[in-house]
């Protein structure tokens, strides 16, 4: 059976050997859509130093995506870049990063933000926090009721995201979400290394 290609990888907060070993295998499973580099404790050299290090590992058919920094992404020819609530405004990072294929935005549980969003232009919305995550901490919770207004609401990719697991992604993905947002249960999981932790997510 063919697995389809709906995870939507999120780096660790510090990139170790573990990670490079397992980035490359995790590839292979031709599963993952997009790879968001996610490093918040970073300065802004180390970060272009990891991305560099990573885009040389990471073929064209997996999109890598930058958290936060539209300039570091369009800077380094990356396929676009994530924006929370707090960061850039989506209209302005559009207008002055044009290199910039992909514009996804947060939009925590709220309708209007995720349709405002797609008004202005991003790429994909996401949404979340789906259940308890250890990754941050969230204000939001959002329902799969939501994922299924979206499914019939909003024409670009819907991404959920937020302790999603073995146990709990089906119904996300039964319910509209395009594509299911991971971090700790493939990098920090107890119970099985990444490789096998993505295997679980069939």
């Amino acid at each position: 059976r063919l697995l389809k290609k709906n995870i939507y990888l999120i780096t660790p907060n510090t990139l170790n050997k573990s990670f490079y070993y397992f980035l490359p295998k995790l590839l292979k499973t031709k599963r993952i859509r997009y790879l968001q580099i996610r490093l918040k404790k970073l300065s802004k050299k180390k970060l272009v130093q990891e991305i560099k290090k990573i885009k040389k590992i990471v073929n064209k058919k997996t999109k890598i995506i930058i958290n936060d920094f539209p300039e570091i992404a369009s800077l380094l020819n990356c396929d676009g870049c994530h924006l929370g609530q707090k960061d850039k405004e989506i209209s302005l990072v559009k207008k002055k990063f044009k290199t910039l294929k992909i514009v996804g935005v947060t939009c925590h549980n709220s309708k209007k933000i995720a349709l405002s969003s797609v008004k202005k232009g991003a790429s994909y919305v996401a949404f979340g926090s789906f259940y308890k995550t250890s990754t941050k901490k969230t204000k939001f919770n959002a329902t799969v009721a939501l994922l299924r207004w979206a499914k019939d609401k909003i024409k670009v990719p819907v991404v959920a995201i937020g302790g999603i697991n073995e146990h709990n992604y089906q119904p996300l993905l039964k319910n509209g979400a395009n594509l299911i947002a991971c971090s700790s249960f493939v990098w920090k999981n107890k119970k099985y290394n990444p490789l096998q932790a993505l295997n679980r997510l069939k």
